[in-house]
Formats: C-alpha cells, sequence, structure tokens
C-alpha cells in the first residue's frame, strides 16, 4: 500500500507547477537576486495578510528570532522567557544575543506559554517575553501581553508554525512587538530554501531590522551600524509571494482535515485530539495527539506506512545544549509527560479522505494492542 507522508510537497507543488515555474524563470530572466521588486512586492504582500505595517524578509525564521531580539537591544545580563517544548531555533536566538534562557512550563490543553508560570519566572533581569504558537496554536497573547505592559517587557512571537492563525479575530503577526516567521520548505507557507520573516508594526524598529538584515546599511555604501547578513534572496521571495495567494485556501483545507480526525477519533478515549480554544483559528502547521504506549503506537504506524512523527521528543531543558544550565527533570512536568505521549499525524491540504481514514483506523487499531 502507499505511503502516507506527513507531509507531502511534491503534491503542493504539482497543484501550482504553473505559478511556480513562471516566476522563477522570471527571476532568473531578469538576474534580479538580491532585494529589488520581488522582495518588496513579498514584504507588502505579507505585511498586509499578517495585518501589520511591515516585513521584513530575512534569510530564515532563526535569523528573524535572532534581529527581532538583538533589534530591542536584548544581550548580555538580560533575561528572556520561553517554553521548552519548541525547537531549538527559539531558544538559540535567545542565547546568540548573549541573554540568558528563562523557560517555562506549558498549558497542557494548547502547549502554549503557562501563563501563572510565565509570571512566576519574570525577574528583574527580564527584558522579553518570546511565545510560541506552537502546531499552529496561537498562545494566550491577551495575558501575555498585559504581563508584560505590567513589567514594562517586550513581547516577541515565534510565529514559525503560525501563518495565517487567528487570535480573537486578529491575524498573528501583529499582536506584539514583532512575530518571527520561518518559511521553511514544510511550513505552511514554506519557500523552496531557507527564508523567514520578520512582521512589526513598529516603523522604527522595522527600520532598524533592516539595516541589521543587510550589513547595517539602508544605502549601498553607508553603513550607520554593523550589521549581518541575513537578506532573503529574491528568488524566494518571489516563489513565496506566489504561493501566499493559495495560503488561505490550503488552511481551511488543513483545519478541515483536523476536524475530519477529531471526528474519527471520537470514539477513541484513548486518543488525545489537539485542543484549541474557542476564541482562536489554529492552522494546524502539525496535527498532534497524546496516546498510551506512544513508542509502540509509532512504530505500528511507521509499520503501515504512515509517516508519523514526534515534535518534539526532548524538551529544550533536557537537550544536552543546555546541560550546562543544570535543570533536572521534572522541573516543567506538563511538557515532560506530553513529549512522551505526542504523535505528529500526516496533514497537509492535498491530504484525501481515504488517506485521514486509513491513518485514523490505523491509530484506533494501534492503541488498542
Amino acid at each position: 500500500m502507499k505511503k502516507i507522508p506527513l507531509v507531502d510537497l511534491k503534491a503542493q507543488y504539482a497543484s501550482i507547477r504553473e505559478e511556480i515555474d513562471g516566476i522563477v524563470a522570471e527571476v532568473i530572466e531578469n538576474t534580479a537576486f538580491i532585494g529589488g521588486k520581488y522582495l518588496q512586492d513579498f514584504e507588502k504582500s505579507f505585511a498586509e495578510y499578517c495585518e501589520a505595517e511591515h516585513c521584513i524578509a530575512v534569510s530564515n525564521g532563526t535569523d528573524a528570532l535572532f534581529l527581532a531580539l538583538k533589534g530591542l537591544g536584548i544581550g548580555p545580563g538580560d533575561e528572556v522567557i520561553t517554553v521548552v517544548n519548541t525547537f531549538i531555533a527559539t531558544s538559540e536566538a535567545i542565547s546568540h544575543t548573549g541573554a540568558t534562557i528563562r523557560f517555562v512550563d506549558i498549558d497542557p490543553f494548547t502547549r502554549t506559554m503557562d501563563i501563572q508560570a510565565l509570571e512566576n519566572a519574570i525577574t528583574e533581569k527580564t527584558k522579553a517575553i518570546l511565545p510560541v504558537h506552537i502546531f499552529g496554536h496561537p498562545a494566550e497573547m491577551d495575558a501575555i501581553n498585559q504581563i508584560a505592559r505590567q513589567h514594562d517587557l517586550f513581547v516577541v512571537e515565534d510565529a514559525a508554525q503560525a501563518h495565517g492563525a487567528r487570535y480573537k479575530g486578529k491575524r498573528i503577526g501583529s499582536l506584539g512587538k514583532a512575530a518571527c516567521f520561518s518559511f521553511y520548505p514544510g511550513k505552511n507557507l514554506g519557500a523552496f530554501g531557507d527564508a523567514g520573516a520578520i512582521v512589526t508594526n513598529d516603523a522604527k524598529f522595522a527600520e532598524n531590522a533592516v539595516r541589521l538584515r543587510n550589513h547595517g546599511r539602508l544605502t549601498k555604501y553607508e553603513h550607520s551600524i554593523e550589521g549581518y547578513n541575513h537578506r532573503c534572496d529574491a528568488l524566494q521571495a518571489a516563489i513565496l509571494n506566489t504561493k501566499l495567494r493559495h495560503l488561505d485556501h490550503w488552511t481551511e483545507k488543513r483545519r478541515a482535515h483536523a476536524k475530519r480526525y477529531n471526528e474519527f477519533f471520537s470514539d477513541t478515549p484513548e486518543v488525545i485530539i489537539p485542543g484549541e480554544r474557542e476564541d482562536v483559528e489554529a492552522v494546524y502547521h502539525l496535527y498532534v495527539i497524546e496516546v498510551p504506549n506512544r513508542d509502540r503506537v509509532l512504530a505500528e504506524l511507521n509499520e503501515k506506512g504512515i509517516g508519523a512523527g514526534i515534535h518534539y521528543p526532548v524538551p529544550l531543558h533536557l537537550q544536552p545544549a543546555y546541560s550546562n544550565m543544570n535543570i533536572a527533570r521534572g522541573q516543567f512536568p506538563e511538557a515532560e509527560r506530553s513529549a512522551k505521549c505526542i504523535i505528529s499525524l500526516p496533514l497537509f491540504p492535498e491530504l484525501t479522505e481515504e488517506q485521514i481514514q486509513r491513518v485514523a483506523d490505523a491509530v484506533k487499531l494501534a492503541v488498542k494492542i
């Protein structure tokens, strides 16, 4: 039986092949590879899509986080609070500024930042909060922003998995000082390589981010500061701008597929489906369930040709890279518990009803064994 992949980039490309091939050929024909029209067009389009004023396209999502924090003056002696159940890029960005990471636990329903844990983690050294809209579900931004105002902190959203998500009617991207996106190929809006973006409503901050991404300059040979080479190339920008026209449709399909999975699992109490708050629209970058005997269930699925996976099996505080922090197992119990139970099931816009049912049937059988 044909394998069902976790994500199917070939199917997506096939659905828009003529558009993509056309814009790629156009960029190459014009030899417009760095900056220029294609980059500016995408930045304008994506800012509007996020209901924000400014978009600064950069080399990848990790650099977006780093440049956002760096642009806010975060550095040695400062602390930035984030969650432990995310990809290491989130915490790397903090460390690379010279600041100290302060990890917190997660809410069991949404797997986003636990608000009480956030409040408890704030110290006199805290300068910013870095919530993660994990798996495409928005964090509790009203509460986070309220805490930030009380303590005069910056809020930078890690929106790498949340393109198009809504929180109380507002698009993710305009709810903090800045929001950072990844356009890694497998994301809901993915490039044909690496790319990322910072989105903000602050004009001064945006101008500084533009300087930082391009050697500290706004004109070709005038460098007001030392910056970095973290530019997004025009070819990726053109591809992203083309794909952006399809993103809402793809999101509708993702949400419909997630709903269908939920219906299939409604008679299987062993399977805990993803939580979604009533005041948000999650975009299901990943459809993540919790099951007993996770490793055995995962092995059963893989054996049947179902490309399930785990995001993320080891919380950050238990990673060897952070052993110097000396954080004992059990410090973040909810994230640790969840990491032992989660499985990401295949979810992409082109997924068929037959594939969804086949995956669900395999899961239901595996949890009963």
